[in-house]
């Protein structure tokens, strides 16, 4: 709606031009002549730019006219001219409400997509648990040991205040650690509307991998990062998009778990793409996608998981395609699975 405000008053202004040719229409021809029908096309061009109750008060001066033009038409049979008026404000009346009750449904649809992404970011949360515990454990335990290394110096006779001082350095510098690690938390977890804006794409993996670096280790997973020289920033939500980077690295735990400890490889490449776009792969070397349609994955409730409800990688790909990117997945010639994703960069956003 937002991209089609400045033109709407060009917009209302052409509706109202045609509801007066229509009205003429309806008026100068004759009875049989039921042009009042094609009030329904400005009901349905006008729900594009105009509220329910706009709308609503659209309809009722497209009914107020037509039967104004009935009164006024002087050609043709009474009778007939009843009956097309009659069916005119019919089609306007249920155009109407049809149009309304799309719109409620298309509301409907999108907050119950909110309450998924939310449902989608507590359910990684809850997977990254031991991840979370593990980054902020150690700021914290480095707190610690700093803190009374600093008592020491300070506790000699005479006091290594130099020493001390630098003590207290580190303590500042993993106290904001710990505090930049709760702030991403946060971000994942917050049910706020979606935000598009300028951001690094590369920051964000690399704020994704500090997150999953205790389950990658714990599982035994090699990661190899190849990280873009020079990218432009990309245009998106970053909280849905490091959703979805999340839920990829998880993914790709999970599908090299039954594979032998020195084989389980992870790489993720950023890059430009050839459409003047950013785009991240993520490939795995694990079980594979489905020899057939691989981008069944992306289907809600599909997954291969035992305890899985397959949202995560359909609420990845609505996620994606919200931000005005796309995501894809690949089988690599040498096995595992690959997921592609891109987004537009901040000289290809759509303006308001």
């Amino acid at each position: 709606m937002s991209s089609l405000s400045p033109r709407r008053p060009l917009v209302l202004l052409a509706l109202i031009v045609v509801m007066v040719a229509i009205f003429l229409l309806d008026t100068v021809t004759d009875y049989a002549v039921a042009a009042a029908c094609f009030y329904a096309a400005v009901i349905l061009a006008a729900s594009r730019v105009l509220p329910p109750r706009g709308l609503i008060i659209l309809a009722a001066a497209c009914i107020a006219l037509t039967g104004l033009s009935f009164f006024l038409t002087r050609f043709g049979t009474y009778r007939i001219g009843l009956v097309n008026s009659a069916i005119g404000m019919l089609v306007i009346g249920i155009t109407t409400w049809l149009v309304l009750k799309m719109e409620a449904a298309k509301a409907a649809v999108q907050e119950a997509q909110a309450r998924l992404l939310r449902v989608a970011r507590a359910s990684t949360v809850g997977e990254l648990t031991t991840s979370i515990a593990h980054e902020v454990n150690q700021p914290l335990a480095a707190i610690a040991s700093s803190a009374e290394a600093s008592q020491r110096w300070l506790a000699q006779s005479p006091p290594n205040v130099d020493k001390a001082l630098q003590g207290l350095g580190r303590i500042l510098a993993d106290a904001h650690r710990a505090s930049d690690v709760i702030a991403r938390i946060r971000g994942l977890t917050r049910g706020a509307a979606p935000e598009r804006r300028a951001f690094d794409l590369n920051d964000a993996v690399q704020d994704m991998l500090a997150l999953s670096r205790s389950e990658l280790d714990q599982h035994g997973v090699d990661v190899a990062l190849l990280l873009g020289a020079e990218l432009p920033c990309v245009y998106a939500d970053p909280v849905q998009v490091q959703q979805v980077i999340g839920n990829l690295l998880l993914n790709a735990v999970d599908a090299m778990a039954g594979m032998p400890a020195g084989e389980r490889r992870l790489s993720l490449v950023t890059a430009r793409d050839g459409q003047g776009q950013v785009s991240l792969s993520v490939r795995d070397r694990g079980i594979g996608l489905p020899a057939e349609q691989p981008d069944r994955v992306f289907d809600a409730f599909w997954t291969t998981k035992a305890q899985g409800l397959g949202l995560g990688l359909s609420l990845s790909r609505t996620m994606i395609e919200a931000n005005g990117g796309h995501i894809r997945a690949e089988r690599p010639a040498g096995g595992g699975a690959c997921f592609v994703f891109n987004l537009p960069t901040t000289g290809s956003e759509p303006h308001a």
